[in-house]
Protein backbone atom coordinates (compact mmCIF):
# COMPACT_ATOMS: atom_id res chain seq x y z
CA UNK A 1 0.00 0.00 0.00
CA UNK A 2 2.68 2.24 0.98
CA UNK A 3 3.91 1.79 -2.73
CA UNK A 4 0.82 2.62 -4.11
CA UNK A 5 -1.59 0.03 -4.29
CA UNK A 6 -4.81 0.76 -3.31
CA UNK A 7 -7.04 -1.54 -1.49
CA UNK A 8 -10.58 -0.41 -2.66
CA UNK A 9 -8.92 -1.30 -6.31
CA UNK A 10 -6.69 -4.09 -5.51
CA UNK A 11 -7.69 -7.22 -2.83
CA UNK A 12 -5.07 -7.58 0.14
CA UNK A 13 -5.31 -10.06 2.38
CA UNK A 14 -2.83 -12.61 4.14
CA UNK A 15 -2.47 -15.93 2.76
CA UNK A 16 -2.91 -18.13 5.14
CA UNK A 17 -6.17 -16.16 5.54
CA UNK A 18 -7.40 -18.38 2.59
CA UNK A 19 -7.81 -21.71 3.16
CA UNK A 20 -9.15 -22.64 -0.48
CA UNK A 21 -5.31 -22.15 -1.35
CA UNK A 22 -3.98 -24.95 0.75
CA UNK A 23 -6.78 -27.14 -0.33
CA UNK A 24 -5.82 -26.55 -4.38
CA UNK A 25 -2.41 -26.54 -3.37
CA UNK A 26 -2.99 -30.25 -2.37
CA UNK A 27 -4.73 -31.02 -5.16
CA UNK A 28 -2.20 -29.96 -7.57
CA UNK A 29 0.31 -31.36 -5.59
CA UNK A 30 -1.19 -34.59 -6.42
CA UNK A 31 -0.22 -34.32 -9.78
CA UNK A 32 3.09 -32.64 -9.49
CA UNK A 33 5.60 -34.54 -10.73
CA UNK A 34 9.04 -35.07 -8.40
CA UNK A 35 11.22 -34.49 -11.45
CA UNK A 36 10.13 -31.62 -12.79
CA UNK A 37 10.14 -29.69 -9.18
CA UNK A 38 13.47 -31.25 -8.66
CA UNK A 39 14.83 -28.95 -12.00
CA UNK A 40 13.41 -25.94 -10.57
CA UNK A 41 16.47 -23.36 -10.82
CA UNK A 42 15.15 -21.55 -7.31
CA UNK A 43 14.75 -25.73 -5.45
CA UNK A 44 18.49 -26.35 -6.53
CA UNK A 45 20.21 -22.85 -5.58
CA UNK A 46 17.94 -23.59 -1.72
CA UNK A 47 19.15 -27.49 -1.43
CA UNK A 48 22.97 -26.28 -2.42
CA UNK A 49 22.91 -23.17 0.20
CA UNK A 50 21.16 -24.95 2.29
CA UNK A 51 21.55 -28.97 2.90
CA UNK A 52 20.18 -29.53 5.58
CA UNK A 53 16.74 -27.81 5.22
CA UNK A 54 15.54 -29.53 1.88
CA UNK A 55 11.46 -29.94 3.23
CA UNK A 56 8.34 -30.46 1.38
CA UNK A 57 7.27 -26.83 1.13
CA UNK A 58 10.29 -26.37 0.12
CA UNK A 59 10.16 -28.96 -3.35
CA UNK A 60 6.26 -27.97 -3.81
CA UNK A 61 6.88 -24.33 -3.15
CA UNK A 62 5.76 -23.72 -7.38
CA UNK A 63 2.66 -25.75 -7.12
CA UNK A 64 1.50 -23.06 -3.81
CA UNK A 65 2.47 -20.24 -6.49
CA UNK A 66 0.11 -21.53 -8.69
CA UNK A 67 -2.09 -22.60 -6.32
CA UNK A 68 -1.88 -18.56 -5.15
CA UNK A 69 -2.89 -17.29 -8.91
CA UNK A 70 -4.88 -19.95 -10.67
CA UNK A 71 -7.42 -20.03 -7.60
CA UNK A 72 -8.59 -16.86 -8.69
CA UNK A 73 -8.40 -17.94 -12.49
CA UNK A 74 -6.24 -14.77 -13.18
CA UNK A 75 -4.68 -14.52 -16.65
CA UNK A 76 -2.11 -12.00 -16.32
CA UNK A 77 0.83 -12.03 -13.41
CA UNK A 78 3.02 -9.12 -12.82
CA UNK A 79 6.19 -10.95 -11.59
CA UNK A 80 9.62 -10.13 -12.30
CA UNK A 81 12.47 -12.20 -14.45
CA UNK A 82 13.84 -14.29 -11.53
CA UNK A 83 9.77 -15.90 -11.24
CA UNK A 84 9.85 -16.42 -14.69
CA UNK A 85 10.01 -20.28 -14.50
CA UNK A 86 7.76 -20.47 -11.86
CA UNK A 87 5.22 -19.10 -13.85
CA UNK A 88 5.87 -21.23 -16.44
CA UNK A 89 5.19 -23.89 -13.88
CA UNK A 90 2.39 -21.79 -13.30
CA UNK A 91 0.79 -22.70 -16.63
CA UNK A 92 2.07 -26.07 -16.70
CA UNK A 93 -0.69 -27.17 -14.15
CA UNK A 94 -3.07 -25.01 -15.00
CA UNK A 95 -3.11 -26.61 -18.75
CA UNK A 96 -2.19 -30.14 -16.93
CA UNK A 97 -5.48 -29.73 -14.88
CA UNK A 98 -6.92 -28.92 -17.79
CA UNK A 99 -5.92 -32.05 -20.32
CA UNK A 100 -6.67 -34.59 -17.68
CA UNK A 101 -10.10 -33.75 -16.80
CA UNK A 102 -10.90 -32.64 -20.32
CA UNK A 103 -11.92 -29.17 -19.15
CA UNK A 104 -11.21 -25.79 -20.06
CA UNK A 105 -11.59 -24.38 -16.73
CA UNK A 106 -8.23 -22.48 -15.50
CA UNK A 107 -6.96 -19.47 -18.13
CA UNK A 108 -3.28 -20.40 -18.76
CA UNK A 109 -1.68 -16.93 -16.87
CA UNK A 110 0.85 -14.94 -18.64
CA UNK A 111 3.21 -12.48 -17.33
CA UNK A 112 2.40 -8.87 -16.73
CA UNK A 113 4.38 -5.53 -16.63
CA UNK A 114 4.75 -2.19 -18.29
CA UNK A 115 7.80 -2.67 -20.27
CA UNK A 116 9.29 -5.27 -23.30
CA UNK A 117 10.90 -7.53 -20.91
CA UNK A 118 10.21 -8.64 -16.92
CA UNK A 119 12.34 -6.92 -14.84
CA UNK A 120 15.42 -8.49 -12.59
CA UNK A 121 16.69 -5.72 -9.75
CA UNK A 122 20.34 -7.08 -8.61
CA UNK A 123 21.23 -7.72 -5.68
CA UNK A 124 24.41 -6.11 -3.66
CA UNK A 125 26.79 -9.00 -3.16
CA UNK A 126 28.17 -9.00 -7.38
CA UNK A 127 25.20 -12.01 -8.35
CA UNK A 128 21.25 -12.94 -8.57
CA UNK A 129 18.63 -11.00 -7.84
CA UNK A 130 17.80 -8.86 -4.91
CA UNK A 131 15.87 -10.63 -2.06
CA UNK A 132 15.05 -10.89 2.04
CA UNK A 133 16.19 -15.03 1.78
CA UNK A 134 19.40 -13.81 -0.15
CA UNK A 135 20.57 -12.16 3.41
CA UNK A 136 20.66 -8.58 4.96
CA UNK A 137 23.42 -7.53 3.03
CA UNK A 138 22.17 -8.42 -0.17
CA UNK A 139 19.42 -6.03 -0.41
CA UNK A 140 17.51 -2.73 0.12
CA UNK A 141 14.41 -2.87 2.46
CA UNK A 142 11.90 0.35 1.40
CA UNK A 143 12.29 1.19 4.95
CA UNK A 144 15.88 1.04 5.76
CA UNK A 145 17.13 4.38 7.29
CA UNK A 146 19.42 6.40 5.56
CA UNK A 147 22.50 5.35 7.08
CA UNK A 148 21.77 1.65 6.73
CA UNK A 149 21.27 2.38 3.00
CA UNK A 150 24.46 4.25 2.89
CA UNK A 151 26.38 1.34 4.56
CA UNK A 152 24.62 -1.39 2.50
CA UNK A 153 25.65 0.11 -0.85
CA UNK A 154 29.32 1.19 0.11
CA UNK A 155 29.70 -2.20 1.23
CA UNK A 156 28.47 -3.46 -2.61
CA UNK A 157 30.83 -6.02 -4.05
CA UNK A 158 33.40 -4.00 -6.80
CA UNK A 159 36.27 -4.69 -8.32
CA UNK A 160 39.70 -2.88 -9.11
CA UNK A 161 38.15 -0.12 -11.71
CA UNK A 162 37.78 -0.65 -15.94
CA UNK A 163 41.42 -1.26 -17.59
CA UNK A 164 40.24 -0.64 -21.25
CA UNK A 165 38.14 2.01 -22.72
CA UNK A 166 34.64 0.55 -23.39
CA UNK A 167 35.30 -2.72 -21.78
CA UNK A 168 32.22 -4.83 -20.61
CA UNK A 169 31.43 -4.50 -17.07
CA UNK A 170 31.42 -7.40 -15.05
CA UNK A 171 28.40 -8.60 -13.37
CA UNK A 172 28.97 -6.99 -10.12
CA UNK A 173 29.43 -3.33 -11.69
CA UNK A 174 26.79 -3.92 -14.01
CA UNK A 175 24.18 -5.24 -11.31
CA UNK A 176 24.95 -1.89 -9.61
CA UNK A 177 24.55 0.09 -12.95
CA UNK A 178 21.16 -0.93 -13.15
CA UNK A 179 20.05 0.24 -9.93
CA UNK A 180 21.54 3.17 -11.20
CA UNK A 181 19.25 3.24 -14.05
CA UNK A 182 15.69 2.59 -11.43
CA UNK A 183 16.44 5.14 -8.93
CA UNK A 184 18.65 8.02 -11.18
CA UNK A 185 17.89 9.68 -13.86
CA UNK A 186 19.39 9.72 -16.96
CA UNK A 187 22.16 12.35 -17.01
CA UNK A 188 23.39 10.72 -13.87
CA UNK A 189 23.42 7.42 -15.08
CA UNK A 190 24.59 8.50 -18.56
CA UNK A 191 27.66 10.67 -16.55
CA UNK A 192 29.06 7.59 -14.88
CA UNK A 193 28.28 5.14 -17.27
CA UNK A 194 30.85 7.31 -19.55
CA UNK A 195 33.61 7.67 -16.66
CA UNK A 196 33.38 3.82 -16.64
CA UNK A 197 33.90 3.38 -20.25
CA UNK A 198 37.00 6.07 -20.43
CA UNK A 199 38.49 4.23 -17.13
CA UNK A 200 37.69 7.28 -15.12
CA UNK A 201 35.58 5.98 -12.66
CA UNK A 202 35.78 6.35 -9.30
CA UNK A 203 33.50 3.95 -7.51
CA UNK A 204 33.32 5.58 -4.07
CA UNK A 205 31.93 8.25 -5.94
CA UNK A 206 29.75 6.25 -8.07
CA UNK A 207 28.30 4.34 -4.64
CA UNK A 208 27.69 7.71 -2.92
CA UNK A 209 25.18 8.97 -5.46
CA UNK A 210 24.04 5.73 -5.78
CA UNK A 211 22.98 6.07 -1.99
CA UNK A 212 21.33 9.23 -2.39
CA UNK A 213 19.47 8.39 -5.02
CA UNK A 214 18.19 5.39 -3.53
CA UNK A 215 17.30 6.95 -0.58
CA UNK A 216 15.50 10.23 -2.45
CA UNK A 217 13.64 7.13 -4.10
CA UNK A 218 12.57 5.71 -1.19
CA UNK A 219 11.91 7.94 0.82
CA UNK A 220 8.49 8.70 0.11
CA UNK A 221 7.44 4.98 0.16
CA UNK A 222 9.31 4.91 3.83
CA UNK A 223 6.93 7.63 5.31
CA UNK A 224 3.80 6.66 4.10
CA UNK A 225 4.88 2.79 5.76
CA UNK A 226 5.17 4.69 9.02
CA UNK A 227 2.07 6.25 8.88
CA UNK A 228 0.22 3.15 7.78
CA UNK A 229 2.41 1.09 10.28
CA UNK A 230 0.44 3.41 13.26
CA UNK A 231 -2.62 2.65 12.07
CA UNK A 232 -3.71 -1.23 12.93
CA UNK A 233 -7.64 -0.57 13.21
CA UNK A 234 -6.89 0.35 9.22
CA UNK A 235 -4.43 -2.49 8.30
CA UNK A 236 -6.73 -5.14 10.31
CA UNK A 237 -10.19 -3.53 8.10
CA UNK A 238 -7.89 -3.66 5.03
CA UNK A 239 -6.80 -7.32 5.52
CA UNK A 240 -10.17 -8.96 6.88
CA UNK A 241 -12.22 -7.02 4.11
CA UNK A 242 -9.18 -8.67 1.57
CA UNK A 243 -10.12 -12.10 3.15
CA UNK A 244 -13.69 -11.90 2.74
CA UNK A 245 -12.96 -10.95 -0.68
CA UNK A 246 -10.65 -13.37 -1.89
CA UNK A 247 -13.21 -15.92 -0.77
CA UNK A 248 -15.40 -14.65 -2.92
CA UNK A 249 -13.06 -15.63 -5.84
CA UNK A 250 -11.54 -18.81 -4.42
CA UNK A 251 -14.54 -20.81 -2.96
CA UNK A 252 -16.14 -20.55 -6.40
CA UNK A 253 -13.14 -22.13 -7.93
CA UNK A 254 -12.50 -24.68 -5.82
CA UNK A 255 -16.08 -26.06 -5.23
CA UNK A 256 -15.88 -26.10 -9.49
CA UNK A 257 -12.86 -28.06 -9.20
CA UNK A 258 -13.99 -30.61 -6.89
CA UNK A 259 -16.95 -31.32 -8.85
CA UNK A 260 -14.75 -31.91 -11.94
CA UNK A 261 -12.00 -33.99 -10.11
CA UNK A 262 -15.28 -35.91 -8.86
CA UNK A 263 -15.61 -35.54 -5.08
CA UNK A 264 -18.87 -36.71 -4.09
CA UNK A 265 -20.67 -36.18 -0.66
CA UNK A 266 -23.21 -38.45 1.33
Amino acid sequence: MAAGLDPEKSVIYIQSDLPETAELYLLLNMNAYLGELERVTSFKEKVRKQPDNVNAGLLTYPTLMAADVIIHRAKKVPVGKDQEQNLEMMRTFARRFNRMYKVDFFPIPTAFNFGEELVKVPGLDGTGKMGKSEGAGNAIFLNDEEKVIRKKVMRAVTDAGPTEMNQQKPEPIQNLFTLMSIVSDKETYDYFDSLYNTCKIRYGDFKKKLADDIIAFTAPIKERIKELSSDNQYLAKVVNSGAEKARASAAPTLKEVREIIGFKRF
